[in-house]
């Protein structure tokens, strides 16, 4: 069972961030105030749990959360920034975006710029952890994965659908054979081995 808070006393929101490994699409980040009191035996690091488990999950942390607000930074913009920065800057607007603001960020990993008059605590493998990064974790992975399903249907040909964006072999090939669309990123490098 993963905690429900790191100070009890405290407003807490926990931040996670999904899609920074992609070579296609935008990186999503979330950020979730959970009640103190919640539980979730179900609730934990979205990379653990099945498409149908997330999706269940999705609904239920949208009823159940103080506040929650999700929002992206695009290919173009990771582009220019680079990915960290990107990731960084999605979960700012997630947490700025918030009807409660909280007094304390929980956040997954171990890289964050300070926002103003908010302390944070940057917690590897937090999304294994704590419930609200979790909560975090499945609503950037549920809303980054419906955002690159629609893609698929412009662009069928990279595997969008299955891949989400990921450096799968099936769509390095397809970069290799067709070229980027408008919304891959161009400073990922792409390769494909010769026995591959």
């Amino acid at each position: 069972m993963l905690k429900s808070s790191l100070t009890p006393n405290l407003i807490e929101a926990g931040c996670d961030e999904a899609g920074r490994g992609c070579l296609a699409g935008p990186v999503f980040a979330a950020a979730v105030i959970l009640p103190k009191e919640y539980k979730n035996i179900h609730l934990d690091d979205s990379k653990k749990l099945t498409h149908q488990k997330r999706e269940e999950l999705r609904l239920e942390i949208e009823k159940s959360a103080l506040a929650w607000a999700v929002e992206m930074v695009d290919n173009n913009q990771i582009d220019e920034i680079n990915i960290l920065n990107a990731s960084i800057m999605a979960m700012h607007k997630a947490v700025l975006r918030l009807l409660i603001m909280p007094q304390l960020l929980l956040v997954d990993g171990n890289r964050f710029k300070p926002i103003e008059g908010i302390n944070h605590e940057c917690i590897i493998k937090g999304d294994g952890l704590f419930l609200s990064i979790a909560a975090a974790s499945v609503l950037a992975k549920t809303y980054r994965d419906q955002y690159m399903l629609a893609l698929h249907e412009k662009y069928p040909d990279f595997g969008w659908k299955k891949n989400k964006g990921y450096p799968t072999l099936e769509h390095r090939k397809a970069i290799l054979n067709l070229g980027f669309t408008p919304f891959h990123r161009k400073t990922f490098a792409v390769q494909v081995k010769p026995e591959e």
